[in-house]
């Protein structure tokens, strides 16, 4: 059987994800430190865990409603309310999903037709041009540059946009290069996407990981919570990748649509993961998110050490404000990020990801996570400066 001609073409044609590639390779290695996939090195605080198994001991085991449960929406209504100004109806307005990324393909196939542009900040996360692909729309992405923070501005906006544009994504801060986007950059970014009447996606799901400064969201600012579908989930700030539980907030009218899909391809998230996420938000408010602050002192611990050291051996590394990683450039070493990744990955056995896997903008960089402790960062950062200074004194 030719199984080439019995496949989807978008779906043959698209390529692995580029995280995943080295991960795997690195998992047959020995001795390799891994700074290559973004998953917290903490585990889920026991509070949680222990909602979660009191949830099956009391036979909490069936489906629950399409939405989610009636519960948890609120908690996620007062969490968002009360963190970052952006209010919503919890029994209308608010969709639980399976992770942040099934709330982003429903928003996505909700958003877009075939034959739509939509418009990603360049580089990000990987999944982004993939999920606009299998709409049949096109993904086009807008140039973020080292110069200014990996900020998306509107100039480079308004060189992407065409008639065809209907949505824009804002992933900030941002994954993979830790960019923040404050009230003032994107005030202007809003005002132009209103003045276009466009639509968005704003994938919030580092919200929580945001360093020297509260996190902005989108939907918070004027003339943009009718036109945005907020993304966010637990897997980052509650450490709980596993329970695969996000969310999407947005107006009836998205989240009537949004539905429909999420009945006929999920139909709910896992019931026990819902009853973690609502004791993680229920034991934060109380306790003032003391867990979640505490992990976040102990990144941004390591996130200063990383950019200090990258700098040091002489390797470009802008200070990321958000999420936790951190995009150094590579240039300098006379060779891109690919081929640096493998060269280390070979020489050190130290596993990070090429920038380029996150967009073209990132050809010269590599994405090292710092969501691993720090005695392992210290080993690293030792391994990948001696491989540098011997590049250099090749």
């Amino acid at each position: 059987m030719n199984y080439s001609d019995k496949i989807n073409p978008v779906v043959r044609e698209m390529k692995p994800s580029g995280i995943r590639k080295f991960f795997d390779v690195a998992a047959k290695m020995p001795d390799v430190i891994s700074l290559g996939v973004g998953e917290p090195d903490f585990v889920t605080p026991w509070g949680i865990r222990d909602a979660a198994i009191k949830s099956l001991q009391r036979g909490y085991t069936q489906y629950t409603g399409n939405r989610g449960l009636g519960e948890l929406t609120q908690e996620i209504a007062l969490y968002l309310a009360s963190r970052f100004g952006a209010t919503y109806d919890p029994a209308s307005e608010l969709l639980v999903t399976v992770g942040a990324s099934e709330a982003l393909d429903v928003a996505m196939r909700t958003l877009t037709r075939p034959g739509d542009e939509v418009l990603i900040p360049d580089p990000s996360f990987v999944s982004y041009a993939p999920c606009v692909a299998l709409c049949g729309a096109t993904p086009v992405p807008v140039v973020c540059s080292a110069d200014n923070g990996f900020k998306l501005t509107v100039a480079a906006l308004e060189a992407a946009v065409t008639p065809k544009t209907r949505v824009v994504i804002l992933p900030f801060p941002n994954n993979p290069t830790g960019a923040v986007m404050h009230r003032a950059d994107l005030e202007p970014i809003c005002r132009w996407i209103v003045e276009h009447d466009l639509t968005v996606i704003s994938d919030e799901i580092y919200a929580e990981l945001t360093y020297g400064g509260k996190h902005v969201s989108a939907a918070a600012l004027p003339g943009m919570r009718e036109r945005t579908v907020l993304v966010s989930g637990f897997s980052k700030a509650f450490a709980m990748t596993g329970w695969r539980l996000g969310y999407a907030a947005a107006p009836k009218p998205f989240t009537d649509a949004m539905l429909k899909i999420h009945q006929y391809t999920i139909m709910c998230a896992p019931s026990a993961s819902q009853y973690a996420g609502l004791a993680a938000l229920r034991i934060g408010r109380e306790d003032g998110y003391a867990a979640v602050a505490d992990m976040r002192e102990k990144y941004d611990l390591r996130r200063r050490f990383l950019v200090a050291e990258f700098n040091d051996m002489g390797l470009d590394c802008f200070e990321p404000e958000g999420a936790f990683y951190v995009f150094p450039c590579v240039k300098r070493c006379g060779m891109d990020g690919e081929t640096f990744a493998n060269e280390l990955l070979a020489a050190k056995h130290v596993a990070v990801v090429p920038g380029e896997a996150f967009g073209a903008s990132g050809r010269d960089y590599v994405r090292c996570s710092y969501a691993t402790g720090m005695r392992d960062l210290e080993t690293a950062v030792g391994r990948i400066r001696e491989f540098v200074a011997e590049v250099r004194n090749h």
